[in-house]
């Protein structure tokens, strides 16, 4: 049990960030108790998700970005890329908001220069990644830990009517009510940690055989079970304390700050505010590490592509900063809260594009075999995908019909704008739901391509060598090298130096200063060297301010079979002050390059 436990306590906080907060503390204020078995049902098809893309990770052996990836036409695979983009983007959003708003209330930090401050925090954060997912596991299960201890010391100080409580899981909606309910649907089940949860298992020693892979599946329930029900118990302690506080009170309650405010006064204790206040921050921040690893792991399913985790991680964060930054600038603090539901909104268009392909592939009985989802699951999940889906898509039409309606003497434009969007969107809905049963012209996906473990070997045969020098120590190697697989393969040697001196930048071939008289004669001898060896050699020199473009011109010219360069030794800001020709030549030519240093340095 150990040994599998960890995924689902990264994906759980995805459930608890503060974008949840913001639809649980109104819909504690305005409905007490009643909206309690919302949350229940949430919580249920949560665990239903997030169980189906584990299996699809433990079973297939793919996460659902890359399951889509193989099954989808590239175009259709980048479009639910960038839906799936944007949705991490406004998630990040939000946890960026409530941890800045955090860190206001608990030191007084202005909350631009806490959204500022926020671009650094998961960089230092996921830097603990190198040390194994353990380590991220455990900072995300301390967070977590935080979280709940805060709420249960908040509940403690509110005394909530345990009887009420219970009537609250009786399933009841009004007119009022059903907006709320469907704002906190919305936060609870989240896009991106359906796409993480199948990456996640993959991480643990699954095993081959079907036994294996059978208790792979129910350990992993079990701890998503676990997980995601507490959770469930912070999302509940939120609309509890909110409803117990405020809504006996009748004090409506629209924004994160508002309620921090009104805490201390009403339950006469500092430490309330405190807790909240601290509980908001880790919030914002386990819920920023999961979602930067959730854009690497979409990133590299549905494109194939992998970039550096810094700079993905630090991408994403931007993305979140921008909007933010403009939005506290412009419109000022009470901006924020209209934000963090505008993201509640972008997450919900994007939810359908998870849901549906999920269900799809975990009923494929060719990708999963004997653990193909059986009758009943498929019924409950359809069942789920239907009130998801159709409770999201209403979510996302009442924010518009509010956007043409604000939109003044625009709305034609807004109307158009969204019109446009809406017909894609939909469209994109229709493909995925019936690619099944779509001609398969229709649906060619891209399946992993498979390379030979041992290829064919083919001889090589070197018939030109280009030998780039530069009058320093690494010419000995490079030639070395270079003369040493010429005459192996009876190949010519081509030695090009490039004279980039400020009277070369200017007079070009023309110059002729004692330095480049002096570097000329250096090269001559070399290539007569080699020539009295049984060598073919020829020299060739350039004038220009820019090596590489000269080097990439004269490969270019006699189309070498190999490049032969010698290689400093120097990173970080030599690089920058001195130059990196090999990296920027490698990338211009399409030709082996065999790098070399001088083993003396």
């Amino acid at each position: 049990m150990f040994a599998f436990a960890g995924p689902a306590y990264l994906v759980s906080v995805g459930y608890m960030d503060p974008g949840n907060w913001a639809t649980d503390l109104e819909g504690g204020a305005r409905f007490g108790y009643q909206l309690l078995w919302v949350l229940v049902v949430s919580n249920i098809m949560a665990i239903l998700l997030q169980t189906l893309s584990a299996r699809l990770g433990i079973v297939g052996g793919r996460d659902l970005a890359q399951a889509c990836r193989e099954q989808y036409p590239r175009p259709v695979g980048y479009a639910l890329w960038v839906l799936c983009e944007i949705a991490i983007a406004a998630t990040d959003l939000a946890e960026v908001l409530g941890a800045a708003i955090g860190l206001k209330l608990l030191f007084g930090l202005p909350l631009l220069a806490g959204v500022v401050l926020m671009s650094a925090d998961t960089l230092f954060i996921l830097w603990f990644s190198r040390f194994g997912i353990r380590w991220v596991e455990g900072i995300i299960l301390g967070l977590v830990t935080t979280i709940g201890v805060c709420f249960l010391v908040e509940m403690w100080l509110a005394k909530p009517a345990i009887g009420e409580m219970a009537l609250g899981l009786i399933p009841r909606l009004n007119k009022e009510s059903l907006y709320v309910a469907i704002g906190i649907l919305g936060a609870t089940v989240m896009p991106h940690n359906l796409y993480l949860h199948g990456a996640l298992v993959q991480t643990r020693r699954i095993g081959v055989s079907r036994e294996e892979k059978r208790s792979a599946c129910r350990f992993n329930l079990v701890d998503s079970v676990i997980a995601l029900n507490a959770a469930l118990l912070v999302n509940a302690a939120i609309l509890i304390l909110s409803a117990s506080t405020f809504f006996q009170r009748g004090i409506m309650v629209t924004e994160i700050e508002q309620a921090h405010e009104l805490l201390t006064p009403l339950l006469g204790s500092t430490l309330a505010s405190i807790l909240f206040a601290v509980a908001l921050l880790a919030s914002g921040q386990s819920s920023t590490i999961t979602g930067t690893m959730a854009g690497q792991i979409v990133m590299e399913g549905f494109l194939n592509f992998r970039m550096r985790p810094w700079l993905r991680r630090l991408i994403t964060r931007l993305l979140a900063i921008i909007p933010a930054t403009i939005t506290v600038m412009i419109s000022g603090e009470q901006g924020t809260y209209k934000l963090l539901i505008l993201s509640q909104v972008v997450l919900s268009l994007q939810l359908p594009f998870a849901v549906i392909p999920l269900i799809h592939f975990t009923s494929d009985r060719k990708r999963m075999g004997e653990f193909v989802n059986p009758v009943w699951v498929k019924v409950v999940a359809w069942a789920s995908a239907v009130l998801i889906v159709g409770l999201n898509l209403w979510l996302a039409a009442t924010t518009f019909a509010e956007w043409l309606e604000a939109a003044g003497d625009w709305k034609w434009l807004v109307a158009l704008l969204l019109a446009g969007f809406t017909a894609g969107i939909v469209g994109l809905l229709i493909f995925v739901t019936l690619n099944p049963w779509l001609p398969q012209s229709w649906r060619r996906g891209r399946p992993p391509v498979l390379v030979p473990a041992v290829p064919k070997i083919s001889e090589v045969a070197y018939r030109t060598i280009l030998v780039p020098l530069d009058h320093s120590e690494r010419d000995r190697e490079a030639v070395s090298h270079g003369a040493s697989l010429a005459r192996m393969h009876g190949a010519k040697v081509y030695l090009v130096h490039v004279e980039e001196g400020v009277t070369s930048q200017v007079y070009g071939p023309l110059s002729s200063t004692v330095e480049v008289q002096t570097g000329t004669q250096y090269f001559e001898e070399i290539a007569e060297g080699l020539r009295r060896q049984g060598l073919d050699v020829e020299l060739i020199v350039r004038h220009s301010q820019h090596p590489r473009e000269e080097i990439v011109s004269v490969a270019r010219q006699i189309k070498p079979d190999l490049l032969v360069m010698g290689a400093h030794g120097h990173k970080w800001w030599k690089d920058i002050v001195l130059g990196a020709t090999i990296n920027a030549v490698r990338h211009d030519i399409a030709v082996p390059v065999l790098i070399v240093r001088d083993t003396q340095e």
